[in-house]
């Protein structure tokens, strides 16, 4: 790529990851930093704001030329980490603007992690560095301003860069949009979006998310009883809050085959997206079905490669990610319970309303309930889905650069990925004519949200190398 010496870009990545970034970020894997979902009183234990001082001193340390780092604040909500880095001095003034997106909040830690790790300490076995956030999303904030760096090192040239780490991306950005209507002036006019909180199937390519589920969650707690009772004496008399429970989910989905039954969190599938899952399921076979560790003697949720990857990016499903009332097996005594509580998460196709859709669950839960029993709903969140624009000619030619630089030839690979970004949702709103690059060191096996998440080192390094060669070819695309 003209202006950059790559034999000079991965040792300039390879040697700011080894002496800088690991060590600060093994110590952000120690601030135990759970989203605010996950910590209501955040405000007072302190954790998100010491995850964003700890960037915030790390990033002002670069040394950046021009480069400005502050943390935002507005009333009430949960700290930004906003670096503004000025053009290369030969970028004319409209060269555009790129904002590179992490976040610094975390999933709570769980139980079950293996012998010798543990969610808030550093391990690095080999190429991997264990501990929750390592690989979700921490090492983003590193990875984005040691591509600004190394481009600069290394004969390219950017244009001005905004790199954004949030601190509420595991509870659904709730706060975000504020930030956006608050400093949308200062943002100015986005034209590239580089998000590095995705990833893909293995760590042999650049994987390229085209479109992310939205999201809908709701806790609902059926009760039936003020106190609970005898089992012997109570049960045929009271309905079991359980099986009320289990009526008011068969409104909502098919258990045998897992499809969603309310046409509110059903829509389209884009063509274009349709034959970018048919093309992986002709060069990886098999790779949807082996990714995840199902227990001996299970099969996956289809036999074709091809369903299974519309399931998790393009169809609606539901899992039960939280439960109360239930005692543990060893506690249970012969009781009727009085109530039985579950948080049922909802991914949504891209294009589906969010908002819409839970109004549809609410609806399913609460009207006209079995028996009269009482129905509460609690912690309520929804995220927007994403789709991504058409690809650009000039990052075409970048990616296809990576590939072959980065890469040893493998291609890179579009990708719907199951999962939620929210932010990209609310930036494919206010930048309709940006381009977006999301991508990230995440793989199956990474374990994000569960125990022994882990950062595979060698992958972080080569996503920082393409992400330079990205801005690079960027400046090159809006230089006058």
């Amino acid at each position: 790529m003209a202006g950059v010496d790559t034999a000079a870009l991965r040792t300039t990545v390879n040697g700011t990851w080894d002496s800088d970034i690991l060590p600060s970020l093994s110590d952000l894997v120690r601030i135990p930093a759970v989203s605010k979902l996950f910590d209501p009183n955040w405000p007072v234990t302190g954790h998100l704001d010491r995850a964003a001082e700890h960037l915030r001193a790390w990033l002002s340390a670069r040394e950046i030329p021009g480069a400005t780092v502050e943390i935002l604040r507005l009333p009430g909500l949960t700290p930004v980490v906003l670096m503004d880095v000025p053009a290369s001095e030969d970028m004319p003034s409209d060269g555009g603007t790129v904002l590179l997106y992490g976040h610094l909040d975390k999933q709570p830690p769980v139980g079950g992690w293996s012998e010798g790790l543990d969610p808030w300490i550093p391990v690095i076995r080999g190429h991997r560095l264990y501990g929750r956030g390592a690989a979700d999303d921490g090492y983003s904030g590193y990875a984005a301003t040691s591509a600004i760096e190394a481009v600069r090192a290394t004969g390219g040239r950017h244009a001005r860069c905004l790199v954004l780490l949030e601190t509420s991306e595991e509870s659904g950005s709730p706060d975000l949009d504020a930030y956006l209507e608050a400093y949308r002036a200062r943002l100015g006019d986005i034209s590239l979006v580089v998000c590095l909180d995705a990833g893909g199937q293995d760590y042999e390519r650049l994987w390229l998310t085209t479109s992310l589920r939205g999201l809908c969650s709701v806790t609902a707690t059926v009760t039936v009883l003020e106190s609970g009772q005898h089992s012997g004496t109570a049960s045929g008399v009271v309905p079991s809050s359980f099986r009320i429970f289990r009526q008011l989910l068969d409104r909502i989905e098919d258990s045998r085959s897992g499809e969603i039954l309310l046409p509110e969190l059903h829509g389209d599938l884009p063509a274009d997206r349709a034959g970018e899952m048919k093309a992986l399921a002709d060069v990886a076979p098999g790779a949807a079905a082996n990714a995840f560790p199902l227990v001996e003697g299970m099969s996956a949720a289809a036999d074709s490669d091809y369903e299974l990857m519309v399931n998790n990016a393009w169809r609606p499903t539901l899992s039960v990610i939280g439960a109360a009332g239930l005692p543990l097996p060893e506690d249970a005594g012969n009781v009727l319970r009085p109530f039985t509580t579950l948080t049922l998460s909802f991914r949504l196709p891209p294009l589906v309303d969010a908002h819409a859709a839970l109004a549809a669950v609410k609806r399913a839960l609460t009207t006209d309930v079995p028996y009269g029993a009482k129905v509460t709903l609690s912690r309520e969140e929804t995220g927007p889905g994403w789709n991504a624009p058409s690809t650009a000619d000039w990052l075409q030619k970048a990616l296809d650069v990576v590939s072959t630089e980065v890469f040893g030839g493998n291609q890179c690979v579009p990708l719907g990925l199951g999962g939620s970004i929210p932010f990209m949702g609310s930036l494919g709103e206010a930048y309709p004519n940006a381009q977006f690059v999301v991508t990230g060191a995440l793989s199956s096996d990474s374990n994000p949200h569960v125990p022994d998440e882990w950062l595979h080192i060698p992958q972080a390094k080569r996503v920082t190398e393409s992400v330079a060669l990205i801005l690079n070819a960027h400046a090159e695309a809006h230089q006058a």
